[in-house]
């Protein structure tokens, strides 16, 4: 079946297709191996109608096509734990791409939408060509530290920031200059007020090629997430959010606790098989030193607080009396003690946790300290990811089915086929449309390594009074 002819003629997703080949360098891959001036010159060819040249058209705007989702396709995320080695991206077959692309409901739709593509993909793809052809060749003039620079200001360094945005000589902060500053504070995600501050004056002096690469880097990190044929969860530590897919679109979402900056959540894919209802808490060992064993050091009765210690971590371990505990040992470190807390409204986990099971124990799981969804900054876990709402998770991953706790301690229920979850960390985010706004997020667990450019002299930027002036940006 053509894929690319319609009534013996080239359709227009032709060109689509190749505007996008074009520009596979904003992809991280080499637009000659797609040849978009030979497909030019192939559909030009077809538009005379002959036969053998329609078809040499459709064959090769399909190979190039297939070639340049399943290359798309092909690499893991950066840093990225596969847990199950089928959520690892791999090199798919030609006639399964083009087999999708044919039963899309548009096919001009699929290209321009990405629809091979996890959402956050081709937004984040389209931030970046619009970043380059707004801010990647304007002046390397750096800003020197100072006071905010604000409209009717006049001084050497408003002049450098004029020369810096592409306005040209002069040293006042006209109105020009702030419509200028404001648009650059919106697409670098900083508060859109026309002054320039110490942020804007950082960001300006990073240059351009530092949040090239680091859309680069977070381009990648979209890349490896499921496209629309995954039924799959994703879990966004840099924003602490939760995101269920299906059929290509987020469905819902909600918030999450995720690590903090000591105990960073990794960047992990792997399937949830199954949920625990009403699950211990077995407490990690440093936990029971540096918190429990001081408590009941102080006097707080063991007994009373919902834990139980066990003898060993054996399946045939017994329960310890606290009396048999030698608990000064234990909170000097010289002692290891296996505690687990009892399933109950205080516990820990809550009444479920989603296991997807892997060798750095980190799982989904519900908990009691609801205010911690409230705030901004959400990285106060161990490394394992808090959900705000473990019911309607639970509801969506059973397909409307969820089995209810039932009483019955550390109970694990299948679910009805596996889920894959893939724990990302996008530092950089965008919207849909051509107009959407950056989101640079701070990089809290230092996962980004983007070195700033060295510092280079720049050419003369001119000041009132015929006075020439340099400064260096990094």
């Amino acid at each position: 079946m053509p894929l690319w002819v319609r009534d013996g003629a080239v359709g227009p997703e032709a060109g689509r297709l190749i505007d996008l080949v074009a520009a596979a360098d904003l992809d991280g891959l080499d637009p000659d191996d797609y040849q978009p001036d030979d497909l030019r010159r192939a559909v030009d060819k077809a538009r005379g109608g002959e036969p053998e040249a329609v078809s040499d058209a459709e064959l090769k705007l399909s190979r190039a096509f297939a070639d340049y989702v399943r290359d798309m396709r092909a690499e893991p995320a950066p840093d990225t734990v596969y847990v199950d080695e089928e959520l690892e991206p791999d090199r798919r077959n030609r006639l399964a791409v083009l087999r999708e692309a044919a039963v899309a409901p548009s096919l001009a739709g699929y290209l321009d939408s990405m629809g091979w593509m996890n959402p956050a993909y081709p937004w984040l793809r389209g931030a970046l060509a619009e970043y380059r052809a707004r801010w990647s060749d304007l002046p390397r003039v750096g800003i020197p530290e100072g006071p905010r620079l604000r409209p009717g200001d006049k001084d050497e360094r408003v002049a450098m920031l004029r020369a810096r945005l592409g306005l040209g000589d002069g040293g006042n902060y006209d109105k020009f200059l702030a419509g200028r500053v404001r648009a650059f504070q919106a697409m670098h995600g900083l508060q859109a007020d026309g002054i320039a501050g110490e942020a804007t004056i950082a960001a300006l002096n990073h240059g351009p090629a530092h949040y090239e690469r680091l859309i680069q880097l977070n381009l990648q990190r979209a890349r490896a997430l499921p496209g629309p044929a995954t039924r799959h969860i994703v879990v966004d530590a840099a924003a602490a959010r939760l995101l269920m897919y299906e059929n290509g679109k987020a469905i819902d979402s909600m918030r999450v606790v995720v690590g903090k900056t000591s105990d960073p959540t990794p960047m992990m894919a792997g399937l949830i098989r199954y949920v625990v209802l009403d699950p211990y808490w077995n407490l990690p060992p440093d936990l029971v030193r540096r918190r429990l064993a001081p408590r009941v050091l102080a006097g707080a009765p063991f007994a009373a607080m919902g834990y139980e210690a066990f003898s060993g971590w054996d399946d045939d371990a017994r329960p310890l009396d606290s009396s048999e505990i030698d608990w000064e040992a234990v909170a000097a470190g010289k002692e290891e003690l296996r505690v687990r807390q009892r399933p109950g409204k205080s516990n820990a986990m809550g009444r479920m946790k989603f296991m997807f099971p892997n060798d750095q124990g980190i799982y989904l799981h519900d908990t009691p300290d609801r205010g911690l969804f409230g705030q901004t900054e959400r990285r106060f876990s161990a490394g394992c990811v808090r959900v705000e709402d473990a019911a309607r998770l639970a509801d969506w991953l059973f397909e409307g089915n969820p089995p209810a706790p039932g009483g019955t301690p550390d109970q694990q229920v299948y679910l009805p086929a596996p889920v894959p979850v893939y724990i990302t960390y996008l530092t950089v985010t965008a919207g849909p449309g051509k107009d959407a706004r950056l989101a640079f997020l701070p990089d809290t667990y230092g996962r980004d390594h983007i070195e700033r450019e060295q510092p280079r002299m720049v050419g003369e930027v001119r000041f009132p009074g015929n006075r020439k002036i340099t400064h260096r940006i990094r």
